[in-house]
């Protein structure tokens, strides 16, 4: 990278760019013309074009061109989705008709896991983007072009490729306001393959396929999260890996974007150069590099954007000149919303512009300071490009996250100089992998040691306590924290060229870092229980002081239940009880059983779902630790921890979930405080409770099933709890915990703790003093 040039930069476009982009983003949400009427937007699209002309003929150019890019993007936006909402797809998607449907896959399928419903935990729903173009429901056939997104849970849908044709069965439904799909299509079955996708994309599905074997070997984060740096491929990546990525700002690696092209072009380049390339040969050669990288990670509108984005920041950087740079982002932005004015409402498409935005304005700087310092070129930008990008990012990563990470400047500068070898390490892997698999393999291996290092960080960094600040999921929000960043950023350059002020200052921040840290707040002494956040389950820690704990449940995820224990301290675990087998309960286990000494590891008598009990045993057997069974009236203590098993006395059947219903209840004491733990029990098992036991007064309980609706009110009448907790996930797509379930608690005098809005909910104190202490504040 050169010095560059120290000229004003040029803005001209940046005005009309903004402007573009906010007409796209009304004219996608307003509805199709049927609804606005052609008449509005006939004559909105008249008065901005002659108000543009006018004041071109002004010569108030800046004012005309904003005008005009608005004009022209909003009247865009309104025909597109006038065309959406045409024809025979969109009639048929409000009838909600069944249909017979031939589709064109447009996009790679994605995963998601349900993680609500008892036995419905750990279904993998499949959303796939596709073309509708041939209908069939009742009895007539539709032609059509139409957008569409299938839902999809059968088999042989989760390795599909773009350019696939299919027919499916099916029911379509509309759309959401906003989105650029004319119906939302949930299929039944299997899909009936016809034809094959075109050769490009069977190349490019060949090459993933072939990173994903190279990586084969690696140890699950890191296999997980090369081909996540490579070409945004996350679809084997660990939902706790992504937590932590989250947590520690770090998301921002594995999205496609400019920031990916730049370093595998870059690295292109800088072998060219090496080799003794010049003149007219390192372009060819950059334009090559781009071409392989659109068809390895697929020529679908995210990595076309993420190359038109990325054309623009490599000519910025192999330059230096970053005058003309933001004019080019601004024409690119326009073009492509122009062509596809939904890009307005996608936040993948705000993050790269931002990303390419903070390689071209703030990267640069940092870099030349480097240089000044005596760091080597490739090592100063390895360091710039991720940190730039991710301070750029950072308003509308909050918005999507509702917080802001306090640790993402410190990670992403550790991470920095590992991301560059990872993903060009990656790239050679799957490129070997198509010649010489051993080849693939060993690169690939190599690829997993910067891999782990970024991995090891973003644990650490997300592990911390008060990692992540909540801040304002709306726009004001972001644009408060951009407007914060902005002055850190130029505080920083002015500061740069005093050195010791810089490093007093930054003394300062992390010594203000480490106080919070380390100061008063969580976890409190003297905790008895704490309810962890754990997302939508359960995961529960009855403190035995010096003797240890003991753990009831364990989470959907790994990490979160292990990060819960390391906050508080817990190394020994004499016994976890797992009060039933779904999904939500269990697949924390091995994050308890990671570096921590395990006693026994204790079930109830319900066997179901099987391939969660095979999963039990195979991890308790793994770790060395004994599998037991809980029996009703078996009694336990440990330390000053005493606690019985109330439940399950008989399995229930044809009332509810039975697993659910099978839970194993627990009545726990210490210090006189009296707790009642009870899974997932519903009513049929709360009135089988009552009856078999009789259950008295308690001071806290672990509401029933998350809190849903699903209760009896008799035995909340009979437990009558001074401090109420429900483990629930935020935003959870069901309703936990229920109003009337909320309102039941609040009418017993109940204080209620929700891990949802609370994070962590710790009980504190005696029987005559209780307190209940969240890690939210």
């Amino acid at each position: 990278m050169s010095d560059g040039d120290v000229r004003p930069l040029d803005l001209r476009l940046v005005a009309p760019a903004l402007a573009g982009w906010a007409g796209a983003f009304v004219g996608t949400g307003a509805g199709p013309a049927g609804a606005v009427g052609w008449p509005w937007l006939a004559g909105g699209a008249t008065v901005g074009l002659l108000a543009g002309l006018a004041c071109w003929q002004r010569g108030r150019r800046a004012l005309a061109a904003t005008l005009l890019c608005l004009t022209a993007c909003t009247a865009v936006a309104g025909l597109r989705v006038t065309g959406l909402h045409a024809g025979p797809v969109d009639e048929l998607a409000d009838e909600r008709a069944v249909v017979t449907a031939e589709v064109v896959v447009t996009g790679d399928p994605q995963r998601h896991t349900a993680t609500t419903r008892g036995d419905q935990r750990g279904r993998v729903l499949l959303v796939v983007r596709v073309r509708i173009e041939v209908l069939t429901a009742r009895g007539r056939v539709e032609q059509g072009r139409a957008p569409g997104l299938v839902l999809a849970s059968g088999p042989g849908w989760a390795d599909l490729l773009p350019g696939q044709r299919l027919i499916a069965d099916g029911r379509l439904g509309p759309a959401r306001q906003g989105q650029a799909v004319a119906a939302v299509f949930a299929v039944r079955g299997e899909p009936e393959l016809v034809g094959r996708p075109s050769l490009v994309q069977r190349v490019a599905g060949d090459l993933r396929a072939g990173l994903r074997h190279a990586v084969a070997g690696l140890p699950d984060d890191e296999r997980g999260l090369v081909p996540g740096l490579v070409v945004g491929d996350t679809s084997r990546m660990p939902g706790g890996l992504e937590e932590d990525f989250r947590t520690a700002g770090l998301t921002h690696l594995t999205a496609v974007s400019g920031a990916n092209l730049v370093i595998v072009v870059g690295f292109v380049l800088y072998v060219g150069r090496w080799a003794g390339a010049r003149g007219r040969w390192l372009p060819l050669l950059g334009a090559l590099a781009l071409i392989g990288f659109v068809v390895l990670a697929r020529p679908q509108p995210s990595v076309l954007r993420a190359a038109a984005m990325g054309l623009v920041a490599i000519a910025a950087l192999a330059t230096g000149r970053r005058r003309g740079s933001l004019a080019a982002l601004a024409a690119a932005m326009l073009g492509l919303l122009l062509l596809d004015p939904w890009l307005a409402r996608s936040y993948g498409f705000a993050l790269s512009v931002l990303a390419t935005g903070g390689l071209l304005l703030i990267a640069p700087g940092w870099v030349r300071w480097m240089r000044s310092r005596g760091l080597p070129v490739p090592l100063a930008q390895a360091v710039a490009v991720p940190a730039a990008a991710q301070v750029a990012c950072a308003p509308v990563v909050a918005m999507l996250s509702g917080q802001v990470s306090l640790v993402a400047v410190p990670a992403n500068l550790l991470v920095a100089p590992a991301v560059a070898p990872a993903t060009v390490l990656g790239v050679l892997a799957t490129v070997a992998g198509a010649v010489a698999d051993p080849l693939a393999r060993a690169l690939g291996w190599m690829a997993g040691a910067p891999a782990w290092w970024i991995v090891t960080v973003a644990e650490r960094a997300a592990a911390m306590p008060h990692a992540a600040g909540a801040w304002p999921s709306s726009t004001a929000g972001a644009l408060g924290l951009a407007g914060l960043l902005l002055v850190a950023v130029l505080l920083g350059q002015r500061l740069a060229r005093r050195p010791r002020r810089l490093a007093a200052l930054v003394a300062v921040v992390l010594v203000g870092a480490t106080v919070r840290v380390v100061g008063p707040g969580w976890p409190p002494e003297g905790w008895l229980l704490v309810a962890c956040d754990v997302g939508q389950g359960d995961a529960l820690v009855l403190s035995a002081g010096r003797a240890g704990a003991v753990v009831v449940d364990a989470g959907p995820d790994p990490r979160p239940v292990d990060r819960c224990l390391r906050d508080l301290g817990v190394e020994r675990v004499a016994l976890v009880v797992l009060t039933h087998l779904h999904a939500d309960h269990v697949e924390g286990l091995p994050g308890v059983l990671r570096g921590r000494s395990v006693g026994e590891v204790q079930i109830g008598p319900y066997d179901e779902p099987t391939a969660e009990l095979g999963r039990v045993t195979r991890w308790a057997r793994q770790a060395g630790v004994p599998l037991t069974r809980a029996v009703a009236g078996e009694r336990g203590r440990l330390g000053p921890l005493r606690w019985e098993v109330l439940w399950p006395q008989r399995i229930i059947e044809g009332e509810g979930s039975a697993p659910n219903n099978a839970s194993v209840v627990l009545l726990a004491e210490r210090a006189g405080v009296r707790m009642l733990l009870t899974g997932d029990i519903e009513p049929a098992a709360q009135r089988a409770l009552l009856v078999r036991w009789g259950v008295e007064q308690v001071d806290v309980l672990k509401v029933a099933h998350h809190g849903s609706a699903y209760q009896e009110p008799r035995l909340l009448d009979a437990v009558r709890p001074r401090l109420a907790l429900v483990s629930a996930g935020e935003d959870n797509d069901y309703g936990h915990p229920a109003p009337g379930t909320l309102a039941g608690l609040a009418r017993s005098g109940a204080v209620v703790g929700r891990t949802d809005r609370n994070g962590s909910l710790a009980v504190v104190g005696t029987a005559a003093r209780l307190r209940l202490v969240t890690s939210g504040g």
